[in-house]
């Protein structure tokens, strides 16, 4: 009884810690399961515990009056955090008309209602959607086509560019729309057949997710992956990049043969697709994810491996390019490729003289937002990049958008950098249109 008791005075010491960092910390994207429900329950049961202490005289001792405190933190620095996130939001709402117009069309958002992402399609600060599980969960496919429907009328009414609007239906693993829309198999399931039937198959699957795709108001898929199977297993600590079971093969005439046929499927039921992980994550052992990761493999191997099915499929279709979070040591040792010009400016557009749409991965994921996601996100526009994504957690939207929200007010953003983006998505928007 006295060692559970002395269990229990020190959790009632620690907790509050624990807490009160949860709480200061709520609209971190680690936290999202805590959103909602789990916000007020901690609150809630902060307030319980401290009212408790007091009823039982513990303000009447000095350690009792420090321990009432620390109970109380968590309400306090979450409604600190709270008042922090509504007055980014508020900033963000209340952008000018020519702010809005001039750096709405580069942002990519997921959202969780209608009302939620109504009023930023509405008003132009997104350029598009990423539709995921959760905005299909109890919901039949027409609830899901009406609200896209919905939300392209609004762009109409407002005089905008159609949005566009993104899924990740890659087959086999990653197919975050399935079910109800039909579960595809891996690509790589492909990779063993006879050259002109994994290249029908392959049709097949793009045609199947490009239908269904269409059907529903998405119009550019991000996908296929062409990152090469990785040739030794990955870290423990990769939980979610799982590139051994999404990449196609480890042969690069192999993955450029199948992707090729599959981006031809897409694009024949007018759906775009999407190129990744550029400059490939085959040979990278950290899930980027959660961690910083680089890639030290020098240009002259890359180009003669993992690069040529990029080059052979951008040669062969409309499809967008996403670049990842990995940083290309040889090229730009100091910062992801997904923001890095020498990446983006020096080999895409001036070295292989890609003009078509480039976007980055998902800035929520850890090796940018757990670091300096403003200095990432005036870099990617500064280096041409056309599209950023915010998908995994969409509410983090207003923080990445206030980035370059100041870093324009403050003159940082190059205006030929984003006129000639500009330009490349009014090419990739007329290019979708019936």
């Amino acid at each position: 009884m006295q060692f559970k008791r002395r269990i229990g005075l020190i959790l009632l010491w620690l907790a509050p810690f624990a807490l009160a960092f949860a709480a200061a910390n709520k609209n971190d994207p680690y936290l999202v399961v805590l959103r909602g429900a789990g916000n007020m329950t901690l609150v809630a049961v902060s307030i319980a515990i401290a009212i408790v202490l007091l009823r039982r005289g513990h303000w009447r001792r000095c350690t009792g009056r420090l321990l009432v405190v620390l109970w109380c933190l968590p309400p306090l620095l979450m409604s600190a955090a709270h008042l922090r996130f509504e007055l980014r939001k508020h900033d963000v709402l209340h952008a000018s008309r020519v702010e809005a117009r001039q750096l709405g069309p580069h942002f990519i958002v997921g959202y969780s209602s209608f009302s939620e992402v109504a009023p930023l399609a509405e008003q132009g600060l997104i350029g598009g959607m990423y539709i995921t599980r959760h905005n299909i969960r109890r919901r039949t496919v027409d609830e899901l086509r009406i609200e896209i429907a919905a939300l392209q009328d609004k762009r109409r009414a407002a005089g905008l560019p159609p949005l566009i609007v993104t899924a990740d239906q890659e087959g086999g693993i990653v197919g975050h729309l399935s079910p109800p829309l039909t579960k595809v198999p891996a690509l790589a399931t492909l990779a063993e057949l006879p050259p002109e039937q994994r290249k029908e198959k392959a049709e097949e699957f793009g045609r199947t997710h490009g239908r269904e795709l269409a059907a529903l108001g998405v119009n550019l898929n991000l996908a296929p992956v062409l990152d090469l199977k990785p040739p030794v297993r990955r870290n423990r600590l990769d939980f979610h990049t799982l590139i051994g079971q999404r990449a196609i093969a480890s042969d690069p005439a192999v993955v450029g043969e199948i992707a090729s046929a599959y981006v031809q499927g897409l694009e024949e039921s007018g759906v775009g697709a999407t190129l990744k992980h550029f400059p490939g994550i085959g040979r990278v052992r950290t899930d980027t994810h959660h961690f910083a990761a680089n890639l030290d493999t020098p240009v002259e191997e890359l180009e003669a491996s993992d690069w040529r099915p990029f080059k052979e499929v951008l040669a062969r279709s409309r499809a967008a390019l996403m670049v990842g979070h990995v940083t290309l040591t040889a090229v730009d040792p100091d910062r992801a490729a997904s923001h890095s010009r020498r990446v983006v400016q020096g080999i895409l557009r001036d070295k292989w003289n890609y003009q078509g749409i480039v976007m980055t991965d998902d800035l929520v994921m850890g090796a940018i937002y757990q670091h300096d996601v403003c200095r990432a996100v005036l870099e990617a526009m500064n280096a041409g990049v056309d599209l950023l994504l915010v998908a995994y957690d969409g509410a983090q939207f207003y923080r990445i958008f206030d980035c370059a929200l100041e870093a324009s007010r403050q003159g940082r953003l190059d205006v030929t950098a984003l006129g000639a983006s500009e330009t490349r998505l009014g090419r990739a928007l007329l290019a979708t249109e019936p």
